[in-house]
């Protein structure tokens, strides 16, 4: 009984969110941006959530001019959907009238070519290409088992060890991708003007400020303070209450 009525509230949520989120859209259409973010919203705090939903709030907030808003639900977007050429197009746009312009140190050397190459594909990907040459290898290793022909016999041994060093590659790929995601901690400025502290204290001097919209990555907390890291390497300690969260 109890799944039934977990199922029937579930249901009922998705068509919720659908009827919602196209009364949303409606809105939008008409130009009025602030209502269809209202809705949007409503939607998100029922616990429901798209890369669609995030990336036409981001899209209203970018017609409001709320610059911080438009690029946290632009990232919330490339979170889900990370190789969305339009959401990559809208943030750029929306990162554009961030006040602060901060450089990305490039990585040099094996570390760069390292980074390079598991960036071509997403860790979901890296995982899929994993299983697939996993099926190949089974196959491989029919034709070499049952094959009767030498010559046969020693392409499909060519075309196992080819299948499962692929395997191996994309398997490494895939936990290390998926570990960087775990581990890198995102967040993006929402106070107008946030001051960075040297140390976790108000006392502490000042390091530098940041404006809304920029995007930092969280290293460490205490208390109500938070350690962060630009692009640049620049370090310092950020109020928790300034910025928010992507994960």
């Amino acid at each position: 009984m109890k799944k039934l009525v977990y199922i029937f509230l579930l249901l009922s949520g998705a068509v919720f969110a659908q009827s919602a989120f196209q009364k949303g859209n409606e809105l939008y259409k008409k130009e009025q941006y602030e209502q269809a973010a209202v809705v949007y919203e409503g939607i998100l705090q029922s616990g429901q959530q798209s890369a669609e939903l995030y990336f036409n709030l981001g899209n209203a907030y970018y017609k409001l001019h709320k610059v911080a808003p438009a690029v946290y639900n632009y990232e919330k977007a490339l979170l889900l959907h990370p190789d969305d050429a339009e959401i990559q197009t809208n943030l750029k746009f929306a990162q554009k009238m961030a006040i602060d312009e901060i450089k990305v140190v490039p990585k040099v050397g094996f570390s760069k070519m390292l980074n390079d190459f598991l960036d071509v594909f997403h860790y979901d990907v890296w995982a899929g290409i994993a299983t697939g040459f996993s099926a190949l290898f089974l196959v491989f290793f029919i034709g070499y088992y049952f094959g009767a022909v030498s010559v046969w016999k020693r392409t499909f041994f060519v075309g196992m060890v080819l299948a499962l060093l692929i395997v191996l590659l994309s398997v490494g790929a895939a936990i290390i991708e998926r570990n960087n995601f775990d581990t890198e901690q995102p967040a993006i400025v929402f106070a107008e003007i946030a001051v960075v502290k040297n140390e976790p204290k108000s006392s502490a001097p000042n390091a530098f400020e940041l404006h809304e919209g920029t995007k930092v990555f969280v290293l460490e907390s205490q208390g109500d303070w938070q350690k962060i890291e630009l692009t640049d390497q620049t370090q310092g300690w950020i109020k928790k209450s300034e910025i928010k969260e992507l994960k």
